[in-house]
């Protein structure tokens, strides 16, 4: 229970290092079906815990509010790690979850060693990049409920088609479509434009000042697919100039998922990344 919301998190490794990972804004997105193959990588050197947010995803309760978009995500996280006493730890998030963990590592550097960052259009958008709907994002606001425009989802997502399984697809359908957990989904959908445009919320929502600045004291990779076509390269090569202090990866033969379609490389990028020490914080 965090804050009275019954939350889902999926667990791998021992118990320290820590790796707090934030899974995409799609349908039936979680911390296991959006990160459970590198979880199974660095669950050999980390602890790795995967929520599944507030907002209708994995297998937390759908019927939590969010009435802050993604800014409610960040608030669930912070109630989380305080619940599971993780004082410090990596922060690793994809898509919309790679703008949840720079958000929580700008209000909260003092708790957080490292950040990993993995293809997000929303990150982009917070550094004021401004970019027409992907062919990924059509895919995303086409689904319909079914088995059969969640499979297409998926191969929007991840470029192999053979990392797609049928077992994939049932994870993210069973959590997309429980009782109440699409009306959720609509409803944060509602909310993050209204963090993204409200004149007096959008600030929280803009990183054109605190990202770069919290990317100089704390140790940051950015990790993105070259075949995304949610958060295509093209955005993510500007947004690579506006972060000079970042260090960015791109992975050949991987989409918006990169951890999905290349776990292998993106898992030794993120044991190459080197803490910051507490003394420095």
């Amino acid at each position: 229970m965090v804050n009275g919301v019954k939350t889902h998190y999926t667990e791998s490794g021992g118990d320290t290092p820590v790796i707090v990972g934030l899974h995409g804004g799609g349908h039936g997105s979680s911390g296991a079906a959006g990160l459970g193959k590198l979880f199974e990588l660095l669950g050999e050197r980390y602890r790795v815990i995967g929520l599944d947010s507030v907002g209708g995803y994995g297998e937390t309760d759908p019927h939590a509010p969010s009435p802050y978009g993604l800014q409610s995500r960040v608030d669930h996280l912070s109630a989380f790690v305080d619940a599971l006493c993780l004082d410090r730890f990596t922060i690793m998030g994809n898509s919309q979850g790679a703008w949840v963990a720079a958000k929580y590592a700008i209000t909260h550097p003092d708790r957080v060693d490292k950040m990993v960052l993995l293809s997000s259009g929303s990150i982009s958008s917070a550094m004021g990049i401004k970019s027409q709907p992907s062919e990924g994002m059509k895919l995303l606001q086409g689904y319909d409920g079914s088995r059969e425009a969640m499979k297409r989802l998926l191969q929007g997502l991840v470029y192999n088609a053979g990392k797609i399984t049928d077992a994939l697809i049932d994870l993210r359908q069973a959590a997309a479509t429980r009782p109440g957990a699409m009306e959720s989904f609509a409803a944060a959908g509602k909310q993050i434009k209204y963090l993204q445009n409200d004149p007096a919320m959008s600030v929280n929502y803009d990183m054109r000042v605190s990202l770069p600045a919290v990317s100089k004291v704390i140790p940051t990779i950015f990790i993105w697919g070259e075949n995304d076509i949610f958060a295509i390269p093209e955005v993510g090569r500007q947004l690579e100039k506006l972060l000079p202090d970042v260090k960015f990866h791109w992975v050949k033969n991987a989409g918006h998922q990169v951890q999905t379609d290349q776990p292998e490389i993106v898992a030794e990028l993120i044991t190459g990344v080197p803490a910051r020490v507490a003394a420095a914080v």
